[in-house]
């Protein structure tokens, strides 16, 4: 009878956050794999919003294609990266170069347009709802009605519930909830850039993921749902911008890691003089050479062509992107205080 000799064991594992290792690949052809579907056809209740911009076909052309890749020469990590932005090809292949699944969703990110700029008069959660409405499908916003089928987290539900029947090689099922009604959630990194980074950050606090990785955000910069109670812990969020974008000349990025308590594990560090681990922070930046465009800044810190390259001509940020990603969370760096020469009210600072 080793049941009690078990049982402390099983205990100490729990304890120490623990997981089963992820299924091995069983593929006669190892290779990476780049898969698409519609939203559309793995799901009939989708439905068009126009009023939101979001759309199922535009100008002829299907609107909803669905991105999905891994690689099963690499050894899995058990992870899955949901990307809430346009599909980033340079992106996907690093995420499956650490043995990590990526796909990205069409969802209803275009209520920005329309949305985007509110008044610091307006209620302080306005943005924050609109989020989570389009990342959920649930009624948080009266300005959008956007159902279940048409949210972020159905939409990766029915691809993930696709792919683990049409590419078993990829061992997709394994990110599905043991009742199989929906993800597994925490084994999700969310992640997205810009806007994509706010929604990103904004569902991290209703749900609880893996890992929320920002690039060039978060922002909503009149919304204060960066201070509320978090379902994710913090130490999981992680964040990186470039000193030249527009985000930093409002105080946006600073103001809204410190609301997410971001500064509770270490100082903002600058990759440019710094190495892995970057003393296990969470707040990362880079003043690297983009030409001085502000443009070109805030999208310098995804992978691609607006991405500074070394002397050897490699992209300067491949360590940086490693360390957002799959950096251990229970790592954390030591606190330090806020910083006073940021303002966290620019509510307030706008009225006056």
């Amino acid at each position: 009878m080793n049941f009690p000799r078990l049982l402390p064991l099983l205990c100490l594992t729990c304890a120490l956050g623990l997981h089963a290792e992820a299924p091995a690949f069983n593929d006669p052809q190892p290779q990476r794999y780049e898969l698409t579907a519609r939203a559309s056809e793995l799901d009939k209740r989708v439905q068009a919003h126009p009023e939101i911009e979001f759309l199922i076909e535009n100008k002829g052309k299907p609107a909803d294609v669905q991105q999905a890749s891994v690689d099963t020469r690499v050894a899995p990590q058990g992870k899955l990266m949901i990307w809430l932005m346009g599909h980033s090809p340079g992106l996907f292949e690093r995420m499956n170069s650490y043995g990590i699944h990526a796909l990205r969703v069409h969802y209803a990110n275009g209520w920005f347009g329309k949305y985007g700029k509110m008044s610091p008069n307006e209620d302080p959660q306005i943005l924050g709802k609109i989020r989570l409405e389009a990342a959920t499908g649930e009624d948080f916003s009266e300005l959008v009605s956007i159902p279940k089928p048409d949210g972020m987290m159905e939409r990766a539900y029915q691809f993930v519930k696709w792919l683990s029947k049409q590419h078993p090689q990829g061992k997709w099922e394994q990110f599905l909830s043991k009742d199989g009604q929906g993800l597994d959630w925490e084994k999700v990194i969310i992640s997205g850039s810009s806007h994509g980074s706010t929604t990103a950050a904004r569902f991290a606090k209703h749900q609880k993921v893996g890992r929320v990785v920002m690039l060039c955000g978060p922002r909503d910069q009149y919304d204060t749902w960066q201070s509320l109670p978090s379902a994710t812990p913090q130490e999981r969020y992680f964040g990186f911008s470039h000193v030249l974008d527009g985000g930093w000349s409002g105080d946006h990025y600073c103001r809204s890691w410190e609301l997410l308590g971001l500064h509770q594990f270490g100082p903002i560090v600058n990759v440019d003089h710094a190495k892995p681990p970057y003393g296990n922070t969470r707040r990362l930046i880079s003043e690297a050479d983009v030409g001085s465009d502000d443009k070109r800044a805030h999208s310098s810190v995804t992978p691609g062509k607006a991405s500074p390259k070394n002397d050897k001509g490699e992209l300067q940020y491949e360590p940086v992107w490693r360390y957002l990603y799959m950096h251990p969370v229970e790592q954390k760096g030591d606190p330090v205080s806020p910083d006073d020469n940021c303002s966290k009210d620019l509510r307030e600072t706008a009225k006056k």
